[in-house]
């Protein structure tokens, strides 16, 4: 495969506003040992990629100039040295990245421990949507929440990404009920289409009281929570006794925070039992890679069975980065955007 010396990527020198993100011509990187280069056909952008261009808290470090992009499908273009199994030409999806070069670009390198081939009937955009949106909502239901046959389960910003694979997700495990919050109608339709029992607008004040409403004023078993700023304590407030919440992200730009009330109601309410856990997909991945890798296989083997369908895709090219990451700041997404270096 003939590798340019050139190609285009999308940069941003320090963080800001959308309009940050520039395409440009930059040199084609090269794979050090144990990366692959891949040709990238397709580039999933997800909420993380807006947090670090942002310059929201992270758990990561970001380089500048910076280059978004965790999660990418393609073919492979070189292996660099000690790499086996990935032939050039090999179609493969995973996580991309590394010293600030992201996968909104041409070419990526990506640790060859984090690809896959992507398995017959899936082509490069939808293989680009299972690792972070899907992986997440599998790990976050099957082994953070672990998310019971019978249990209830509140989904929030249920019509992106992670929202669509958790409904689908929660109603493979068994959840009795499955209550989802949406921004707009067309939303809270997109969840109920996917199998959610309930649809709430939580745009309204008082939604954790219609969550209540819903359980029959028991409250849900498991609480995903993924805005920050006061929503964790609104959402607390519909946990049942024994509850968990599950915090995995602020796409608000505003870390969860409970007040004092919160936490003496947390933690001394008679019979409340209620826990409240952190998650990050990356630190699965790295600290137990294999519960990742298992999480991963069964999201695949489902998606391939047809028992979870990979979220409706807006195609957009590579050079409407910033449009895409407005779209999903202004929270008019129903599923997932992938960005087509090559279109």
């Amino acid at each position: 495969m003939s590798i340019p010396a050139t190609m285009l990527a999308i940069c941003a020198g320090a963080p800001g506003a959308a309009d940050v993100l520039q395409a440009a011509a930059v040199p084609v990187p090269r794979p050090g040992p144990g990366q692959v280069l891949v040709r990238v056909d397709a580039a999933s952008v997800n909420f993380s990629d807006v947090k670090r261009r942002r310059g929201d808290v992270y758990p990561f470090p970001t380089d500048w100039p910076y280059t978004p992009g965790g999660e990418i499908a393609g073919t492979v273009a070189a292996c660099g040295q000690g790499v086996d199994g990935f032939a050039p030409g090999t179609p493969v999806f995973g996580l991309a990245g590394g010293d600030g070069r992201g996968g909104y670009a041409q070419y990526a390198v990506a640790v060859a421990a984090q690809l896959n081939a992507i398995p017959p009937g899936l082509d490069a955009a939808r293989a680009s949507a299972l690792v972070i949106a899907g992986g997440t909502a599998m790990l976050l239901l099957r082994d953070a929440g672990r998310l019971a046959s019978g249990e209830t389960v509140l989904i929030p910003g249920a019509a992106g990404g992670v929202g669509q694979y958790a409904v689908q997700i929660a109603r493979q495990r068994g959840a009795r009920l499955v209550i989802a919050t949406a921004s707009s109608p067309a939303r809270a339709q997109a969840a109920l289409a996917l199998g959610a029992h309930v649809a709430i607008d939580d745009t309204r004040p008082g939604w954790a009281d219609e969550v209540l409403r819903a359980t029959d004023g028991a409250g849900v078993d498991l609480l995903l929570e993924s805005a920050g700023g006061a929503v964790l304590a609104q959402g607390l407030r519909a946990l049942a006794p024994f509850g968990r919440a599950i915090v995995y992200g602020a796409a608000s730009g505003l870390a969860a925070t409970l007040g004092p009330a919160d936490i003496e109601h947390l933690l001394y309410a008679p019979a409340r039992n209620q826990s409240v856990e952190a998650f990050n997909l990356g630190g699965w991945f790295m600290q137990r890679p294999q519960a990742a890798g298992t999480a991963l296989g069964e999201l695949i083997g489902s998606v391939l069975g047809g028992a979870i369908a990979v979220p409706p895709i807006t195609r957009l090219p590579l050079v409407q980065a910033a449009e895409a990451h407005r779209r999903m700041e202004g929270r008019q997404v129903v599923g997932k955007i992938v960005l087509e270096p090559w279109a």
